[in-house]
């Protein structure tokens, strides 16, 4: 049997995600090389290839590691403000993409990249996925399939931590619309996994604010909490509660309430819980082949060597699909008014 060919990835912004996460991910695939890298500046790539890559070469521009012949895959994991414009400029160079989410810095964008991955359909695209979830997901699924709580109707979905309630802190990237765009909080996040698990969502209605206004001079205009109402596509309503600025560990909690149970999923455990009516939530285990495991990258990169492999998750359909819910997130506190998602 002849050898795998060598896969060549080039890396458009190699920060924390990139070299805890994927980097790791990359490193045990067999035949897969870093060959290009370029980060925030030359110096920073220069310094992540002496670190992480010795075999790749750092550049200043990030145009130089996309249109490269030494480069199969763009590997972008630049912040949402430069995911359309790598991912455009890679795929008209015939490179496959994966990108960081969230998918866009704004709606628009993350439909242009849409068209464009639909023009190229012999190149794989992928956004990284949400984590949460992901190894009780599957059993979730199942147990809502099974009626295991009768017809679901109501969801609460809570996420809250304090990451942004100290104000003598200067605003975070993801405070600041320039570089993190539309994105609030795990909104984006949340809505790709429920939609994973619960369908579509339509319509939103939403209030939030901006607790703490300027940073060291820098007016922030993301909301450091923001609560949503959500209907699906199924008819069910989800109250859903994100804030940056609860002052207490980190909690993030599903809540599904049908007309015979209560399924609960507890995202900083990974526990599941089923309840019937008048009696207690029971820990659900799940069964070791149900679990998903965190294989993103030799997932892509299997896609990549074999046409005939499945395309990675969430794909470009799934990414406008939270996009729009976002998008309408904003629109809904804008106009405090119903906003349609479709």
């Amino acid at each position: 049997m002849s050898e795998e060919k060598i896969i060549r990835i080039g890396i458009v912004g190699a920060g924390g995600i990139v070299k805890q996460r994927h980097l790791p991910g990359l490193r045990a695939l067999p035949n897969v090389q870093i060959t290009a890298v370029a980060n925030s500046s030359l110096a920073s790539a220069e310094a992540f290839c002496r670190e992480f890559a010795p075999e790749a070469k750092p550049f200043a521009r990030w145009e130089d590691v996309v249109d490269n012949e030494d480069v199969d895959v763009v590997w972008v994991g630049a912040p949402p403000c430069m995911h359309h414009d790598a991912t455009d400029f890679a795929l008209q160079c015939g490179k496959h993409v994966f990108t960081q989410a969230r998918m866009a810095a704004t709606l628009p964008e993350s439909e242009r990249m849409w068209e464009r991955a639909q023009s190229h359909p012999e190149l794989v695209t992928a956004i990284c996925p949400a984590p949460h979830g992901m190894k009780g997901g599957e059993m979730v699924k199942k147990l809502l399939a099974e009626g295991a709580i009768g017809a679901p109707f109501h969801a609460l979905l809570h996420s809250f931590n304090a990451a942004w309630l100290d104000a003598s802190q200067p605003a975070h990237w993801r405070q600041r619309e320039e570089i993190s765009g539309i994105q609030i909080l795990t909104l984006g996040i949340y809505t790709e996994v429920l939609q994973k698990w619960l369908g579509h969502i339509v319509e939103v209605e939403a209030r939030g604010q901006v607790v703490i206004p300027e940073r060291e001079g820098y007016s922030v205009e993301i909301p450091d909490f923001v609560n949503v109402l959500a209907r699906f596509r199924s008819g069910l309503e989800a109250t859903m509660l994100f804030s940056g600025v609860a002052a207490h560990a980190p909690t993030d909690k599903l809540w599904l309430f049908g007309s015979e149970g209560t399924l609960s999923y507890d995202f900083t455990t990974d526990e599941l819980f089923l309840g019937k009516a008048g009696g207690p939530l029971e820990v659900v285990p799940v069964p070791t082949e149900m679990q998903r495991e965190w294989t993103v990258e030799r997932d892509f990169i299997q896609a990549v060597r074999d046409p005939s492999a499945p395309r990675p998750t969430p794909d470009f359909t799934e990414g406008v699909c939270y996009m729009r819910v976002v998008e309408a997130v904003w629109q809904a506190m804008e106009n405090r008014a119903a906003v349609k998602c479709v």
